[in-house]
């Protein structure tokens, strides 16, 4: 074993303040303190790690005791600059919370902070990983990190800034260090590898750079990793990074994409074998995939953007952008959840071969699946009654195409094609007609058709009402007769339902919230009670709308034909879900007796999916 053998993170630790790298504002800030001869008592130093705080702190400890300082350039030749740079604890401390974390650490702290400096003018304490002092070290510490004593100073680092208590952190002078840039610590591996004579590509140093998170320490310990690939005749290249760290080639997650993205599912899993069986493992695989799709989305959302974002050269972006032209931008959304939550799958599970096989022939299966979740989307809102939001039909919420100006009629798909056709062409002969042209036939945009006031008012209303059942009781059995800012007028004729929404009813706040809700000022007063004859003359003193003139027939044609459309979507799930379940029928068959009091639509999502209201 070579004993002088010095790792290269240690080798090249920095001296003196120029020599850290980035970190500007910290280096000026502290450069200033000492010119100007204005010492705190305490700092706290905070960061991610390698980022160059306990280096830091030591350059600064130098600083101050150095014995041509106090000096932003120490000599790192005298007796205290020498036994800071080797450790040595004579006036300058370093203590690690990890392992010093209880209250009688601190009291031994406490207890040496009264002894003077032995050969320096400060006596300096660097508490590395601070924030794993228990709360009573802490409590302990408080007293004489507000008022040590003239010649002692207290240099806290931490990761983990938020575990530090508050009392902690208002006593001293905080300075938080940033991720260092990617073309810095390049620029920094290329010097190192210049000096220790290290024959590396910048690809692969950048790569190393990008893949460090912003630590300089990590990658320059990756470097040192590195250079026992060293070679005159051959640099050392990401391939070798790859191959050294475990993780997959750029090549082997393109052939492993392209198969998914083309739903080709034979491809995708034998691929997925040959990469298996060189050794990776399956979390690592399904990472790897995911950091690559997520490349693909950067690419195929910002564009001119990628280059300062994703880790890929531009021969690797050229590819990555062919591979993903045909792809939609939900499509990639749809691969990107499935991987993350197999990837959560493979964590928990005592199989992780079999998840990983199945996560793979499930992405594989793209094209069908993004019809599935779109089918779905689609008849959620149709049994909400809500079709006009069927133009943004995605289950991602991507937006919405452009509503064409002229649309050509498609005909319609009526009970008797359905009984003809099996499913799977009623979904092809559904997937003629555009989430904009069922719109577009159904209500023209340019001139919605209007309604009476009143009845707006109350499905505004109903819509502010946050209980689910109460809206769908309220929607079946109250009658409004007066909605406006002074009087919110109901009635309920069911006399069970109107003790409970009624004035001293446990549901009456719901309407009340729902009222004041719709007007930003608050109703006066809301009234729930039984029908009356008097109740007519109340509701026509409810102004209403002027309507235009009636649409014509052909537009009356188009909503009939939409709706039968809709129709025909809603009994498809209702027919595939019945033969599903048929041997399960005679469960449901014992109703609860408040259903018949709940929507039609309510009733048919809890026969679809054995639902039940829940307040």
């Amino acid at each position: 074993m070579n004993t002088n053998y010095v790792p290269l993170y240690r080798k090249y630790r920095p001296q003196a303040i120029e020599q850290i790298v980035g970190q500007e504002h910290i280096k000026k800030a502290l450069a200033n303190a000492i010119q100007m001869d204005r010492i705190a008592h305490a700092y706290l130093f905070t960061g991610p790690r390698g980022t160059g705080k306990t280096s830091t702190a030591r350059i600064f400890a130098k600083s101050l005791n150095c014995e041509k300082g106090p000096t932003i350039s120490p000599c790192n030749e005298c007796e205290n600059c020498k036994n800071i740079t080797n450790s040595i604890p004579i006036d300058v401390i370093e203590i690690d919370a990890a392992s010093n974390r209880s209250v009688s650490d601190a009291d031994e702290i406490i207890q040496k902070v009264a002894l003077a400096p032995v050969q320096s003018r400060y006596k300096i304490y660097i508490i590395d990983e601070v924030h794993m002092l228990t709360n009573q070290a802490f409590n302990a510490l408080l007293k004489t990190l507000e008022e040590p004593p003239k010649n002692v100073i207290f240099i806290l680092a931490t990761t983990e800034v938020h575990k530090v208590l508050d009392t902690i952190k208002s006593r001293c002078q905080r300075f938080d260090f940033k991720r260092i840039t990617t073309d810095d610590i390049a620029k920094h591996l290329r010097y190192i590898s210049d000096n220790e004579n290290i024959n590396i590509t910048d690809e692969a140093l950048l790569y190393i750079a990008q893949n460090s998170a912003g630590g300089m320490r990590d990658s320059i310990a990756l470097l040192d990793q590195l250079s026992v690939l060293n070679s005159k005749k051959e640099a050392i290249s990401v391939d070798d990074i790859n191959n050294l760290l475990g993780r997959l080639s750029f090549n082997s997650l393109t052939d492993l994409f392209v198969s998914i993205s083309n739903s080709n599912q034979n491809d995708a899993l034998n691929i997925l074998n040959t990469i298996y069986n060189q050794g990776n493992e399956p979390v690592q695989i399904l990472s790897n995939l995911l950091e690559y799709m997520r490349n693909a989305l950067i690419i195929k959302s910002a564009q001119g953007a990628e280059n300062s974002v994703i880790q890929l050269n531009s021969e690797q972006v050229k590819t990555l952008k062919t591979n993903i032209d045909k792809l939609e931008v939900h499509q990639i959304i749809s691969l990107i959840d499935k991987c993350a939550n197999y990837i959560k799958e493979l964590k928990l599970t005592s199989n992780p071969k079999l998840w990983l096989d199945v996560a793979i022939l499930d992405m594989a299966n793209l094209s069908q699946n993004t019809k599935l979740e779109d089918l779905q989307k689609r008849i959620s809102l149709l049994e909400n009654g809500n079709t006009l939001k069927l133009v943004n039909a995605s289950p991602y919420n991507t937006p919405p195409s452009p509503v064409k100006k002229t649309e050509v009629m498609k005909p319609a798909i009526t009970k008797h094609d359905i009984a003809k056709q099996d499913k799977s062409e009623l979904i092809e002969k559904k997937s003629q007609f555009s989430e904009e042209e069922v719109l577009t036939d159904a209500v023209p945009l340019s001139k919605p058709i209007e309604k009476n006031a009143l009845k707006d008012l109350w499905l505004q209303l109903l819509d502010n009402v946050s209980s689910f059942p109460s809206r769908a009781i309220l929607k079946q059995q109250a009658i409004p007769l007066k909605i406006s800012e002074d009087e919110v007028i109901i009635t309920i004729k069911n006399q069970n339902w109107l003790k409970q929404f009624g004035q001293d009813g446990s549901k009456h706040s719901f309407i009340v919230d729902a009222a004041n809700k719709l007007f930003s000022g608050g109703v006066k007063k809301v009234i729930v009670r039984a029908p009356s004859p008097s109740d007519k003359m109340i509701k026509n003193e409810q102004p209403e709308e002027e309507n235009d003139s009636p649409a014509p027939a052909s537009v009356e044609k188009k909503i009939e034909k939409s709706e039968e459309i809709n129709n025909e979507i809603v009994m498809e799930a209702i027919e595939v879900k019945s033969k599903a379940e048929q041997s399960s029928s005679q469960s449901h068959s014992h109703k609860n007796s408040d259903e018949f009091y709940h929507s039609d639509e309510v009733n048919m999502v809890m026969d679809l999916f054995e639902g039940k209201i829940i307040e």
